[in-house]
């Protein structure tokens, strides 16, 4: 929140607790220890800019009515000095503050003060955290399913920066197991088909059936000749396998980038199997007591630690399973110093959270700072019916074909409108329309429009200028203390979607800016013929504008100043 915003809520505290001490040194209260209690923005601007509990949350200990209570705190209240105008005991017990004409003048200067910092805290003091997003196979691109993902992690990762922490963003890349064995037996079959023809051998109905496969095939096919037909089963697979990982991984990367994605660590998982971190992860559990020995397998003690089964770590034939490599990588998480360590998931994986975060209490870290954020996948839609093919591949929808179709900046403003655990629809010809249905062309739009009005007045010779105090005090309308009243919580709720992992949170908002300035926009003129006052509303304009900016650039959307 801007400085003004968060004086006055220290101001409602201490207002309250003067109030609690003064009735109970009168008599009028009885002698208990002050209650817990919340200080909130009510959801009715009506009911103040700030709203308490305290007398409910007295209730219990002072064994009063809360409404009575309300009404003892209320005649104790000393506003002298503070920046709250006046109080109302309101509904069950609560009581609401409303701020002095000099709270807006002071939100409005801090905001314009801070410009491109306003929203900014220092909430998270520097507190490590690694956000892994995304994390698909490199046997393919990235599809439609991860889509989501992307965007929640990475709006996610800049939320975290904003609010105060340091944050770094992680790809994991699962180039081992089962799925690269499919990988190089799918490739195997492509490669032999190319040489002796499609019924020479025929690719099983489990393994991967898209075009990407047979292309790099053919790459290799092209690059190699037919050498490798000679070649062992496991020695072939193994080749093209080396070949084609890199290129999906770097093409998966390209993508990325497209969406506006980089991350800053590219994790292998090959690299845990390679270093022996997963044996020692192993030995480590062995040496806690952690594990057994059961039908030549490595067991480990999921249910002491309230999961509802064990768990394989080392198969009979001596491989490690996927969870003893998913062990020993969030294991190398915080042993790189990371105080958070954020995975975001789908939602299917609900039941490995508890075992992952136990298997980190068992190694002797505590699961507490491993947050899982669960995320619903999307379902496609256009003209109301459900969008499953893919033009290009006939099978699933990858993220360039969304990109070919929708703006960028829709596809990551439209999936962020809700928050992760809530299952969503893409509307695609919502997402390319430009009118005030589509979210993120609405919020484009007020910023473009302030622009506007900037050109405008320029052209008739008005340029902004600084704005004192006294001149701020002209905005006394209500569409123009609404407008400040939302602009004064854009720190405290970027801070509300850190500590909920729910960038969603800024989206609303700012479409609810945008809303808000459209009203200011219909109801007040800008030039209205009073210098002062235009003045006054160019600034509330600016403040607007930055505002818009900070939080779109935030989330790597473009803020076109003509549309």
């Amino acid at each position: 929140m801007s400085i003004c915003a968060d004086n006055f809520r220290t101001e409602v505290n201490e207002v309250i607790d003067r109030a609690f001490k003064a009735a109970i040194a009168d008599g009028a209260l009885p002698d208990a220890a002050l209650p817990d209690y919340l200080v909130e923005r009510p959801g009715d601007s009506a009911h103040g800019e700030l709203a308490t509990n305290a007398a409910l949350a007295g209730a219990k200990g002072f064994r009063m009515a809360p409404v009575k209570i309300a009404s003892i705190l209320a005649e104790s209240m000393d506003l002298s000095g503070t920046l709250i105008e006046k109080i109302e005991v309101a509904g069950p017990g609560f009581i609401n503050f409303y701020a002095a004409p000099e709270y807006f003048t002071g939100v409005l200067t801090d905001i314009i003060d801070r410009g491109a910092d306003y929203g900014k805290s220092d909430y998270g003091n520097g507190q490590k955290v690694l956000v892994e997003f995304v994390s698909a196979n490199p046997t393919g691109p990235i599809h439609m399913g991860n889509s989501r993902v992307v965007s929640l992690g990475d709006c996610l990762a800049s939320v975290l920066v904003a609010a105060g922490f340091y944050v770094e963003r992680e790809f994991y890349v699962n180039d081992a197991g089962n799925q690269i064995e499919k990988f190089g037996l799918s490739l195997d079959v492509r490669y032999k088909q190319h040489f002796l023809g499609a019924d020479a051998v025929s690719l099983p109905e489990d393994a991967y059936q898209g075009g990407d496969i047979t292309d790099l095939a053919e790459e290799f096919a092209a690059e190699q000749g037919d050498s490798y037909l000679n070649k062992t089963e496991s020695d072939r697979r193994a080749a093209l396998a080396r070949f084609a990982l890199p290129r999906n991984i770097d093409r998966m990367k390209r993508d990325l980038e497209l969406y506006r994605i980089t991350y800053d660590t590219w994790y292998y998982e090959s690299e845990l199997h390679q270093s022996g971190a997963v044996n020692r992860a192993v030995d480590l559990l062995k040496q806690r007591g952690m594990t057994y020995e059961k039908d030549g397998a490595v067991w480990y003690k999921a249910t002491a630690m309230g999961a509802e089964k064990d768990e394989v770590l080392v198969r009979a034939n001596g491989v490690p399973t996927y969870f003893a490599a998913d062990i020993a990588y969030h294991a190398d998480k915080f042993a790189r110093g990371f105080d958070i360590c954020i995975d975001i998931w789908g939602a299917d994986h609900h039941g490995h959270v508890a075992r992952m975060k136990g298997a980190m209490d068992a190694i002797g870290l505590r699961g507490s700072r491993l947050d899982i954020v669960l995320m619903q996948l999307v379902r496609l839609t256009k003209d109301g019916e459900v969008v499953r093919m893919s033009k290009r591949t006939g099978k699933a929808i990858t993220l360039v074909d969304l990109l070919e179709e929708i703006p960028i900046d829709a596809v990551r403003f439209l999936f962020n409108l809700r928050d992760p655990a809530s299952q969503m629809e893409f509307d695609l010809g919502l997402a390319v329309e430009q009118s005030s249905q589509n979210p993120v062309y609405y919020c484009q739009y007020a910023h473009a429009r302030i622009c506007s009005i900037f050109k405008k007045l320029e052209a008739e010779g008005i340029t902004l200028r600084t704005c004192p105090p006294d001149k701020l005090a002209l905005l006394r309308a209500p569409e123009e203390r609404e407008l400040i009243r939302h602009l004064s919580a854009l720190t405290e709720e970027i801070i509300g979607a850190a500590k909920q992992y729910d960038p969603a949170r800024i989206t609303r908002y700012v479409m609810e800016l945008a809303t808000l300035f459209h009203k200011f926009y219909n109801a007040c003129r800008v030039n209205c013929g009073d210098e002062a006052l235009t003045q006054a509303r160019l600034s509330l304009c600016a403040a607007v504008r930055g505002a818009i900016k900070n939080i779109l650039t935030m989330f790597k959307i473009e803020t076109p100043e003509n549309m």
